[in-house]
């Protein structure tokens, strides 16, 4: 049970900054509010102060955020490191991005802000990658899972995405990625992968995998990345694969367009050899 903590006038008179034109450009009102590391546990008051465009609330004990559905202007929010147990909010139409790292939220919906370009759920509780609707999240391009709970990769079917950050889960199959047609930057990280199915041709703009710190062992899994016609940076450090010998050489072989292997660039005289094999 939490000792009840508003926000006050008080505070408001503290965090409030950067005075901008409203309306028709006759008024002024100030549009940012930090209000950080201050116990809070209430935010009703920030209903009235409707021209509000960037908040930080991070580091409080919140638990709702309904207060927020009057703030019809807000581009930008920040509520890190709070009690939220859910993403869900009333839809805002300009709002573009949200950060919600190291909450408790267990999964993903209701967000439905149909100009949001920037989502983190970092450091929460989701088991599952479902709940995102690519017929409302028309804008997101940068969404970051790193360290939950998921298992797989299912579910992420959003087409206009182009950075996805799943380190540090416990992701053990990829599924349901022919979706992410314009993704170009994909961590995998700190998950435990044995095999490489799942990436497939429709991923044309993949050029960026992370997957070191995974469980592939079997160097021939590299093969299954030859659907993928513009990876051109693969990082597979700490798999049991890489202890191979001739590892570089033998990526190099299956996959030539490659540029880059984990932190160094393929060398003349290793494109020679791998050319020649």
């Amino acid at each position: 049970v939490l000792d009840p903590c508003p926000l006050t006038e008080e505070n408001m008179k503290e965090g409030l900054s950067l005075l901008c034109k409203t309306g028709n450009g006759l008024a002024h009102a100030y549009v940012k509010f930090e209000a950080k590391e201050k116990h809070l546990t209430d935010i009703s008051i920030l209903q009235r102060y409707i021209h509000l465009r960037y908040v930080n609330l991070s580091e409080n004990k919140l638990r709702d955020l309904s207060p927020l559905s009057s703030l019809t202007h807000l581009l930008w929010l920040k509520v890190d490191g709070n009690l939220l147990t859910s993403a869900c909010m009333q839809e805002l139409p300009y709002l573009q991005i949200i950060s919600f790292a190291h909450n408790r939220v267990k999964d993903m919906e209701g967000i439905t802000h149909p100009r949001l370009a920037n989502l983190s759920l970092k450091g929460n509780k989701i088991k599952a990658a479902l709940g995102l609707s690519q017929g409302q999240l028309f804008s997101l391009h940068i969404l970051e899972l790193r360290g939950n709970k998921l298992e797989s990769t299912a579910g992420l079917n959003l087409p206009k995405l182009k950075t996805l950050y799943l380190a540090q889960n416990a992701i053990r199959s990829l599924e349901g990625l022919e979706g992410l047609g314009q993704l170009t930057t994909l961590h995998l990280r700190d998950n435990q992968l044995e095999t490489l199915d799942g990436f497939c041709s429709t991923m044309k703009c993949l050029q960026y995998l992370n997957l070191r710190s995974n469980a592939i062992s079997n160097l021939q899994e590299v093969a299954k990345l030859q659907v993928l016609p513009m990876l051109r940076a693969l990082v597979l450090l700490d798999n049991p694969c890489s202890d191979e010998a001739d590892y570089r050489v033998e990526v190099l072989v299956m996959l030539p367009h490659l540029e880059r292997l984990d932190k160094d660039f393929f060398e003349e005289d290793e494109r020679a050899e791998a050319n020649k094999i």
